[in-house]
């Protein structure tokens, strides 16, 4: 098993593989990460529990790929949205769309990455688990980072009106988030039905943060 070159590499090479984190991810988001076990697993991929082993050593190491994956998709939506010629509210505009859509694309595994805050909060069994999820908490601090970033270019260039930008943006990422515990898709909902929800809701972090004209 190879070592991991940073927080958000997966202990494995995920190619093919990608299917075992998604089987899991939505366990976890069903049955929470206490009552899912790795033979639950096994039966949402169609497979026996000999092929996750083969990768991860338990489930708290497979819980850990989930987060990590989940969080990987959230940097790779957010990332391309965040520079460029625009005031900074209009970017902050995007990615806070970007996030949201990424949010209900990828359901199961952002679930995953709330849990694991959860976890983090509450503390996990062992040490090592811990200095995982702290390294885990350290990427979502940095993703977090991305939109203060932003926002902070905003102040600076009066399209963005805050008291504390800290504050407003762990608010709106919040919120955000929070599709994880209320958002389910509907039958035949497309992407179109998605785009909406997500202006809906970026419409209103923003009404509080849009400077005037």
């Amino acid at each position: 098993m190879s070592s991991e070159k940073s927080p958000l590499s997966p202990r494995i090479d995920k190619t093919g593989n990608i299917d075992i984190l998604i089987a899991a991810a939505e366990c976890f988001m069903e049955q929470g990460y206490h009552a899912t076990s790795i033979d639950d697993v096994a039966r949402r991929l169609g497979a026996t529990k000999g092929r996750i082993y083969h990768y991860y050593r338990s489930k708290t190491e497979l819980f850990f790929d989930v987060h990590r994956e989940g969080m990987r998709r959230n940097f790779e939506a957010v990332t391309p949205v965040m520079k460029g010629p625009e005031p900074a509210a209009r970017r902050l505009n995007a990615m806070f769309r970007q996030h949201a859509l990424s949010m209900m694309e990828n359901l199961a595994l952002e679930a995953v990455v709330v849990q694991g805050v959860e976890m983090h909060r509450f503390g996990a069994t062992t040490p090592e688990q811990r200095r995982t999820l702290a390294e885990l908490m350290t990427v979502r601090n940095d993703f977090e980072s991305l939109f203060k970033r932003v926002a902070y270019e905003g102040v600076e260039d009066g399209s963005i009106r805050t008291s504390d930008v800290s504050v407003a943006v762990k608010v709106a990422l919040g919120a955000i988030n929070w599709l994880s515990i209320w958002y389910r898709p509907r039958p035949a909902e497309t992407r179109d039905d998605r785009e909406i929800l997500a202006d809906k809701i970026v419409d209103s972090i923003m009404q509080g943060l849009n400077a005037p004209d």
